[in-house]
């Protein structure tokens, strides 16, 4: 605020009520300003030359020049406000081409005429990255700006100004400066995508939205410089018609706008859309494109049609899953979509459901298939009406065709068929034991194929016990055997039989026919008893033997069953009787007080209740013998009543007893030879021990071509004469020493294992100080070449020890080693 020309105040102060207001968000702020009048004051400066001051000079001043810290004189002297000033922000254009550094405004302090001010800016943009975008003069007070400036990268800065003296004392409050970057149209709208994908459905009514594409302007969105506008530029194709979309110019929404979208004559259509600022001027603004891909989508208004009205097929009777007939259909619509698959049914011709129709996924033909056998001779035709649809429901005002229904006429070709029993299995009832040769029943077959005259010819297939034959011709059946109820080959009472019946047709077929036989039983089988042998004692009590009947019949051949004794002999029933229980058990005991242990035959007549009643005299072999307090047989009872007297018996207990002690006998034999043979591996005798000997087996002299050899140096000598009579040097030294034997330990007869260790330990003492003991402690020779040699000494392959060695240990090794040490250690031997 500022005086635009003189004013007379009357009072001491003037007091102003200053209102702010944002027109967008219709914010309100108000504050009160007060101004305390004082005298005049003089200021000593000098005017510019060729300008005149006024009005102009001070508005020019005014905005060249900030007085953030003015102050104010009053009757009593100066004083400051008690609020600093805001100072309205800067506004600096982007892009500007300079020259720079270009001055943006002045800062100065009323207190410059005073004292030397210096001035300093901080903040983002000053002292703070990006650095020194703007600068101030420390002298003057005037601030730049030192670069061109980019809305885009930076919008504003706040900056901070301060007033030091020389000596940088505080001068004045540090005033906030803004700085805002003027926004200019230099950046082209950019599309978020630069192809966008779209889909709309076939046939939709106008204003159906299609897509939304988006382009973004990075200069200022509140200017014209980032209000973006959208038009279409291109449609293509141009079919049916060149405008068949519009888009919102503000938004981007692309919508339809003309009908006739048709996925059958166009796919999909490519729009190209143009983006422009400063609201879509195109003389002044900036634009951009972007490519839009519309892919009209199917529906499903082209219902699928036959391509002929009639389709024919044939088929073979008895025959299934064959394909008779395939039904070629077309659809404009999409391939392979819902709109498309065809889906087949048979709305007449086939009521008992012989066949149907399969879709093939490939190719769309609907494939007449047979799943229900069909016959010849009862259907020689078919005429079949199907109607084919699709999987999805035809879009809404489509009608199905008249071309989606036809007729289908299969044919069947009639096939030789095997020929077949009515009643199969057949059940026929008869008595066992009819004779050979008797008829049974006639079991036929039937020849469907009514319209080929054909003969059927039998055979058996299976008869697995060989009773039965078939008459080839008109299929008798006769027995060849007696039938028997009681045989392995009858389960459950029935005998079970397999036939053939062949045509003669071309290609022949056969069919089989089961019969089965329920054979009534006749009493045929005479009773057993059970068991066949049994034991009882000798003296009557309560040890009776229980006896049961058996019969090979049923009901009513078999029980009750009548037990008896015969008369004959007549010691049967004086020693036995017989007791009936029930109508299949019965008890045999004693008759008298003492029976003699032993085996008894006892017979037994035991007849069934057939009609006529069949009788078995069956014999039982009863064991009599001595029994114990409870009844049971004893040991020696058993073997009385098997026929042995008490002397046999005695016999063969000693005979039992004589082989349990040999046998016990010679267990304990081997384990003694074991043990002793354990004990002598330990305990040889050293001349017996032939692991540490030379054995001598025989001489044999060379033959007729080596006679010129001397073989005396490879035998074995009796004496030493020959080996002291050679030469020095010339001696076998590999030859066992003749000396006095060594006193070896004498083995122990019985070795006792507490004497092992002494044994061992006098046995090693012993081959220790025996010379002549393998290997003899010396080098073997094998061959004499003389003396001397022209090669030379070899002498000089000593060791490289220095000699001074201390080998006395060897001494301690034993008298294998005495030659060693010896030669050594310094002994009295060389």
């Amino acid at each position: 605020m500022y005086a635009v020309h003189e004013v007379q105040m009357a009072s001491k102060q003037l007091i102003l009520m200053v209102t702010a207001w944002d027109p967008q968000t219709l914010g309100r702020w108000e504050a009160v300003v007060r101004f305390l009048v004082g005298e005049k004051l003089q200021h000593n400066g000098h005017k510019p030359k060729g300008r005149k001051s006024g009005p102009v000079d001070l508005a020019q001043q005014q905005s060249d020049t900030l007085l953030p810290w003015r102050q104010h004189q009053s009757a009593k002297g100066l004083r400051r406000q008690k609020r600093d000033w805001v100072i309205p922000p800067i506004n600096v254009p982007e892009n500007s081409r300079g020259p720079f550094p270009q001055q943006l405004v002045r800062i100065r302090s009323d207190k410059d005429k005073e004292i030397h001010i210096r001035y300093s800016i901080t903040g983002v943009g000053a002292d703070q990255p990006p650095m020194e975008v703007f600068s101030i003069d420390p002298v003057s007070g005037r601030m730049y700006v030192t670069r061109p400036m980019d809305r885009e990268e930076r919008a504003s800065y706040h900056l901070r100004a301060h007033a030091v003296d020389m000596n940088g004392n505080k001068v004045e409050n540090p005033i906030d400066l803004y700085i805002y970057v003027i926004d200019m149209n230099d950046n082209r709208p950019e599309f978020i995508n630069q192809v966008y994908n779209g889909s709309v459905d076939e046939g939709s009514k106008p204003g159906t939205y299609v897509m939304t594409v988006t382009a973004n302007d990075a200069d200022d969105s509140t200017t014209a410089n980032g209000m973006v506008r959208y038009r279409i530029v291109t449609q293509t194709p141009q079919s049916p018609s060149q405008n068949m979309f519009t888009i919102n110019s503000e938004t981007g929404d692309i919508v339809t706008v003309a009908a006739g979208l048709d996925r059958e004559k166009v796919q999909q259509y490519i729009v190209i859309v143009q983006a422009t600022d400063m609201e879509g001027n195109l003389n002044y603004g900036l634009s951009n494109t972007a490519t839009a891909i519309i892919t009209v989508t199917d529906v499903n208004d082209n219902p699928p049609e036959f391509t002929t009205s009639t389709y024919s097929g044939e088929v073979p009777e008895n025959r299934v899953e064959v394909v008779v007939a395939n039904l070629t259909v077309m659809d404009r619509d999409q391939p392979h979509s819902p709109n498309w698959n065809a889906i087949y049914r048979i709305i007449s011709g086939d009521p008992s459901g012989h066949f149907t129709i399969r879709t093939d996924p490939v190719t769309n033909e609907g494939m007449v298939t047979v799943v229900k056998a069909v016959d010849y001779e009862m259907n020689r035709a078919f005429m079949l009406t199907v109607m084919v649809s699709n999987q999805a429901p035809l879009a809404s005002g489509i009608q199905m065709s008249f071309q989606s229904t036809a007729g289908v006429t299969i044919s069947v070709t009639d096939v030789n068929e095997a020929p077949y029993f009515p009643t199969n299995h057949k059940l026929i009832r008869l008595e066992e034991g009819v004779p050979t040769g008797t008829v049974l029943t006639t079991f036929s077959a039937v020849d469907p194929d009514r319209f080929m005259q054909q003969a059927v010819r039998y055979s058996k297939l299976s008869d697995p016990a060989n009773w039965l034959n078939i008459n080839a011709t008109n299929g008798q059946i006769t027995t060849a055997a007696v039938l028997d109820r009681e045989s392995d080959y009858i389960k459950n009472n029935v005998y079970e039989a397999t036939f053939l019946a062949a045509d003669n047709g071309i290609p022949p077929a056969s069919g089989t026919g089961t019969l089965q036989i329920y054979l009534i039983d006749i009493n045929d089988n005479a009773p057993e008893l059970l068991p066949k042998e049994a034991q009882i004692c000798e003296k009557p009590n309560l040890n009776v033997i229980n006896i049961t009947a058996a019969d090979a019949d049923i009901d009513p051949n078999v029980g009750p069953f009548v037990f008896e004794l015969p008369s004959v002999p007549s010691a049967v029933r004086k020693n036995w009787t017989i007791t009936r229980l029930n109508g299949d058990y019965a008890q045999l005991s004693l008759r008298i007080m003492y029976l003699e242990a032993g085996v008894y035959d006892v017979p037994i007549i035991v007849t069934d209740s057939g009609n006529p009643p069949l009788y078995n005299t069956s014999i039982i072999k009863v064991k009599v013998c001595p029994c114990d307090e409870n009844g049971d047989c004893t040991t020696i009872g058993a073997v009385a009543a098997a026929g042995l007297g008490t002397g046999a018996i005695i016999a063969i207990l000693i005979c039992i007893i004589i082989l349990l002690t040999m046998v016990l006998l010679f267990v304990v034999w081997m384990k003694r030879r074991e043990k002793e043979r354990h004990t002598k591996q330990l305990l040889i005798d050293p001349e017996d021990d032939v692991r540490d000997n030379i054995l001598k087996y025989d001489e044999e002299g060379g033959g007729e071509e080596d006679q010129d050899y001397d073989l005396s140096q490879l035998q074995q000598p009796e004496t030493m004469d020959h080996v002291l009579n050679k030469a020095p040097g010339v001696r076998r030294v590999d030859e066992r020493p003749i000396g006095a034997e060594p006193q070896y330990p004498i083995r122990p007869v019985i070795p006792h294992p507490g004497d092992i260790g002494d044994f061992i330990n006098e046995g090693l003492r012993a081959a220790d100080n025996d010379p002549t003991a393998p290997p003899y402690d010396s080098l073997l020779v094998f061959d004499y070449e003389g003396s001397g040699s022209t090669a030379g000494s070899v002498s000089s392959l000593n060791s490289s020890s220095s000699g001074d060695q201390d080998y006395d240990y060897l001494n301690d090794w034993g008298p294998r080693f005495k030659k060693l040490a010896d030669m050594y250690g310094g002994g009295e031997e060389d």
